[in-house]
């Protein structure tokens, strides 16, 4: 009680902490590069305590954005792929195969279960080929993580600047949590410890 008493007292002094020193804080926020990119929000702001968008390099923001929306998206995924299994749903012919990580050793004990891992092995590297620019094309993508090269739209331009930032960041943020995810859930798999519904532990 004391510690949240005191957490209490210094926020609501910051709260009356002169105009001109919180004016001041948030112009050296705002004077930082990239502190009102898309992602740079409460309560961190831009968090780069490595510094590596510190000088500003634009390409390299790009690319690093870039690297964190595929993560993201393939977290998201993994998540999904991960809890439907945990929920006992399999493809006919997969009710054998358990959930979890030894999902894996479980396929390369048949020769279905290794076409299986084939097709996985095989899906992966046409997405990473099919999610870039295709720089052959005139198609100039509207963002970072932009994949669309002029063949998929559903509904995406007829939105307005602000809807489509506020799904892009809602993109953003649930990639960023994924990826927290699905290692919460890997780690927690691997200690034998749930945090599942029903204390159910997939892999055991």
């Amino acid at each position: 009680m004391k510690v949240i008493a005191t957490l209490a007292l210094i926020s609501s002094a910051a709260a009356f902490a002169p105009a001109a020193q919180q004016s001041q804080s948030s112009s050296a926020l705002a004077a930082k590069p990239f502190a009102d990119a898309l992602g740079a929000q409460a309560p961190l702001g831009l968090w780069d305590p490595l510094g590596m968008v510190a000088d500003g390099d634009q390409a390299r923001f790009d690319y690093l954005r870039s690297q964190e929306i595929k993560h993201g998206r393939v977290a998201m995924l993994a998540v999904v792929g991960y809890l439907t299994t945990a929920a006992g749903i399999r493809f006919p012919g997969a009710e054998d195969i358990p959930d979890g990580l030894k999902s894996f050793p479980a396929l390369l004990e048949t020769d279905a279960g290794k076409n299986v891992l084939l097709q996985m092995v095989a899906f992966t590297a046409v997405a990473e080929i099919a999610n870039r620019e295709a720089e052959w094309l005139d198609v100039k993508p509207e963002f970072v993580g932009d994949y669309r090269n002029g063949f998929l739209d559903l509904g995406w331009d007829g939105f307005d600047d602000a809807t489509k930032m506020k799904k892009r960041a809602i993109e953003l943020n649930n990639g960023r949590a994924a990826m927290m995810g699905i290692w919460g859930l890997i780690i927690h798999e691997q200690l034998g410890v749930s945090i599942l519904p029903g204390g159910y532990l997939p892999g055991h």
